[in-house]
C-alpha cells in the first residue's frame, strides 16, 4: 500500500533535491553530529507550540533533518556551540519573524550568523510585518553585535517570504 500520492512524492523529491544543492560553506568544520537540512531560527515566546513545532514536524516527516534548538539539544549542551555549528553545517535556514523576535539576543546573532555565512533563508512572517521588525538600542548589546544584527535584519525584510497569521492558522 502506497503511502503517499505521486504528487506527494515529487513535492518529496524536489525538497530533497533542492536540499542536496544547498551545500555547507565549509565541509571540513562539519562535527560529529549529522548536519541538519533546515534550521529553524524563531522566538519561542511566540512560535515554539505553533508554527515552529509544526514546521519542524511537518520537515521531519519529509525525510529531511530539520534543528528545533528544543527537539535537538539537551541538558548540558552547550548553547552557542551547538547552534553556531548547526548554522554553519545546515543548508537552508527559515527564520521566524514574530512580535518578540527583536528582543532576543539569540535569534538575532542566528539570523546574524547566517547572513554572514551566506545561507539561503527563508523568512516566516507570523502576526508581524516586515516593516515592523525593529532592534532597539537598550544598551545592553554591544556596538559591533548591534551593527551586525541591524544589517542582518535588514537584509531579512527584503526577502521574499511567507507570512503567517496564528488567528487563522
Amino acid at each position: 500500500m502506497q503511502r503517499y500520492s505521486s504528487a506527494a512524492m515529487k513535492m518529496m523529491n524536489f525538497h530533497r533535491n533542492f536540499l542536496a544543492l544547498q551545500t555547507p560553506t565549509n565541509p571540513s568544520v562539519l562535527t560529529n553530529k549529522k548536519a541538519c537540512d533546515v534550521f529553524i531560527n524563531h522566538r519561542g515566546i511566540d512560535t515554539k507550540r505553533m508554527i515552529a513545532s509544526l514546521l519542524y514536524d511537518h520537515l521531519s516527516r519529509l525525510d529531511l533533518q530539520p534543528f528545533l534548538d528544543n527537539k535537538n539539544m539537551k541538558p548540558g549542551d552547550k548553547l552557542f556551540d551547538n547552534i553556531d555549528n548547526a548554522i554553519k553545517n545546515c543548508k537552508v535556514g527559515v527564520a521566524v519573524f514574530s512580535p518578540n523576535y527583536c528582543k532576543s539576543y539569540f535569534c538575532l546573532h542566528e539570523l546574524a550568523l547566517f547572513m554572514e555565512s551566506k545561507k539561503k533563508i527563508i523568512p516566516i512572517f507570523c502576526d508581524i510585518k516586515p516593516s515592523q521588525l525593529v532592534i532597539v538600542d537598550d544598551g545592553k548589546v554591544p556596538a559591533k553585535d548591534l551593527e551586525r544584527f541591524k544589517f542582518a535584519l535588514e537584509e531579512a525584510k527584503y526577502t521574499v517570504g511567507l507570512t503567517f497569521n496564528s488567528l487563522k492558522g
